[in-house]
């Protein structure tokens, strides 16, 4: 079984993929339409899966290890992340302020296959962050064992 994404946009903000909402936006230079594509806000993401586990791979630059928060809740991973930066500086006549935000989220359904009581090992390395789920162990199939009857 392979990982489903669970995309939670649609209730927040249902009106982003209507139709007419997008082409009378794009009738205007002035709004990027990028913004109401529905991948636009979400960091690529390549999932693998092996013998043994699972890797998911986030491209999430300029991040660090603290802006992460994984979590699973009722078989469900989220991924979240988020930086904020804020700059100041003051001179003897002027004040220069600089600011910004940016967070994400992206929700997988885990198959039943992924073994939620070991550790999932997270790294977050060159603007990647790769997380190892690893599988259960399927039960050995037991050989026919025939019983003689006395």
């Amino acid at each position: 079984m392979s990982l489903i994404k669970f995309n939670t946009r649609d209730r927040l903000f249902p009106a982003w993929n209507n139709d007419s909402l997008k082409s009378f936006l794009s009738n205007d230079n002035f709004f990027n339409t990028d913004f109401l594509e529905e991948n636009s806000l979400m960091p690529a993401m390549n999932v693998k899966e092996h013998n043994e586990d699972f890797e998911i791979e986030f491209a999430a630059p300029g991040f660090s290890k603290k802006d992460f928060e994984v979590t699973i809740d009722d078989n469900i991973l989220n991924v979240c992340g988020e930086k904020k930066k804020e700059t100041e500086e003051k001179e003897e006549d002027y004040t220069r302020k600089e600011f910004s935000y940016n967070s994400f989220k992206r929700s997988l359904s885990l198959p039943k296959s992924v073994n939620t009581d070991q550790d999932i090992k997270a790294t977050y390395k060159n603007g990647i962050l790769k997380l190892n789920l690893q599988k259960k162990e399927e039960p050995k199939e037991q050989p026919k064992k025939v019983i003689e009857v006395l």
